[in-house]
C-alpha cells in the first residue's frame, strides 16, 4: 500500500517585473543575432538561457542588472510571481537557441533563422505585452497533468 503525504514545499518567488526587463535585453540580442546571423551572439544568449533554466531566472546576468540598477528606482510594492513558469520559459528559450546554433554549425541557415525567430517572437511578446508564452505553456502542461 502506497501512502502519499502532503508536505509543504517552499515556493521561490521573484519580482514579476524582472523577467519582462530580461526579455527586453533578450529581444535586443536575438535581433542582433538575426541581423548579423552571428552564432556567437546567439551563444551568449544561450548561456543566459542555460543559467535561467538550470539555476533560475533570478541568477541570470540580466536579473543582476535589474536588481542593482532598475529595481531600486521603481516605486511601489514589487509584484511577485512563482519562479517555476519563468524558469520553464528559460528552458524553452534554451531549446530554441540550441536548435538555432545546431543549424548554424551544420550550415543550414534556415534552421538558424527559424529557431532564432521563434525565440525572438516569444521574448518580444513578454517584453512588449507582458505575455510570457513559455509561462503559459507551463501552466497549460500543469493543468493537463
Amino acid at each position: 500500500m502506497t501512502q502519499v503525504t502532503s508536505q509543504p514545499t517552499k515556493i521561490t518567488t521573484i519580482d514579476a517585473r524582472g523577467p519582462r526587463f530580461s526579455a527586453g535585453i533578450t529581444v535586443i540580442l536575438l535581433a542582433t543575432a538575426l541581423a548579423t546571423q552571428s552564432p556567437w551572439v546567439l551563444a551568449i544568449q544561450a548561456i543566459v538561457f542555460a543559467i535561467g533554466a538550470l539555476r533560475g531566472p533570478q541568477f541570470t546576468p540580466y536579473a543582476f542588472i535589474f536588481r542593482t540598477l532598475v529595481r531600486p528606482r521603481l516605486k511601489g510594492a514589487a509584484p511577485t510571481e512563482d519562479v517555476r513558469p519563468p524558469q520553464f520559459a528559460q528552458s524553452v528559450g534554451l531549446l530554441f537557441t540550441l536548435i538555432a546554433l545546431a543549424g548554424s554549425l551544420s550550415g543550414i541557415s534556415a534552421i538558424f533563422i527559424i529557431a532564432t525567430s521563434f525565440a525572438f517572437a516569444a521574448a518580444f511578446l513578454n517584453a512588449a505585452f507582458d505575455f510570457c508564452l513559455g509561462c503559459e505553456v507551463y501552466l497549460l502542461l500543469l493543468r493537463l497533468r
